[in-house]
Order: structure tokens, then C-alpha cells, then sequence
């Protein structure tokens, strides 16, 4: 069954914060593919620096490795903003497998204090990329 990641009206969903540690994988509707890395994560989104912005709009598909499982959601682009020689993108998640929402979940969960455990900074195994 698929998941349809809902933000709360009056609250944001918990984030974590990664700094750059988990490489995410985005594929682009047309194909095309770029390697990011996680800054951030909630439930309903998060925050990737990549090397080339995208438009705000563009649907894509974001996946990830977590110690609980792959993550694997579609996602939209919103307004990129420029750090350095790299942008900071943030994005929504649209759609998302259970398994994928629960691993996610799992995830944020467990972070406690701004530390996180059960991120594996290797990309998404090639095997679901085919």
C-alpha cells in the first residue's frame, strides 16, 4: 500500500539533522539521474545538497539507505538556495511505500539529542535503481 506523507497544520514534523553524512540517490522524471547528499529529514521531507539546483515543481524520486531498510519516495522540488559552490534543496515527500515510510519513521524516531544512529551513508543499492 502506498503512503501519502501528510504535514500536521500547526506542527512541523521532527527533523534530523545530518550534515551531509547520507548520500541520496535523485532521479529525475525524463531519466536523468544526481547524487546528493542529506543535510536533512523529517517524515514529510527534508533538505539535499546537490550540485545543480532543480526547478521548484519537479517531481522526482529521492532514494536513500537507512540500517532499517531502503528508503525509496517520490518527491517535489521546492525553492533551492545557493551555499557555496553547491545548493541546498529542499523537497516534499509526495508518495512513499509502507515499508519505506515505516523505515523512514523508524528512523526519526530513534534520534534523540541532534544525534542520529541507523544512517548508512552508501547509495541506494543498484538492484532497485534498474
Amino acid at each position: 500500500m502506498t503512503h501519502f506523507p501528510q504535514p500536521h497544520p500547526q506542527r512541523r514534523a521532527p527533523r534530523v539533522h545530518l550534515g551531509g553524512s547520507v548520500a541520496a540517490l535523485v532521479m529525475m522524471e525524463d531519466g536523468q539521474r544526481t547524487k546528493g547528499k542529506l543535510q536533512t529529514i523529517s517524515i514529510t521531507g527534508g533538505l539535499l545538497r546537490i550540485a545543480k539546483a532543480l526547478r521548484r515543481g519537479d517531481f522526482v524520486e529521492i532514494a536513500f539507505q537507512t540500517q532499517g531498510g531502503p528508503v525509496h519516495g517520490m518527491a517535489e522540488m521546492l525553492n533551492p538556495t545557493r551555499a557555496t559552490d553547491e545548493v541546498l534543496q529542499p523537497f516534499r515527500f509526495i508518495a512513499m511505500g509502507d515499508d519505506d515510510h515505516r523505515a523512514l519513521r523508524v528512523i526519526v524516531d530513534s534520534v534523540s539529542d541532534r544525534s542520529f544512529a541507523g544512517m548508512r551513508s552508501s547509495p541506494w543499492p543498484a538492484s532497485r535503481n534498474s
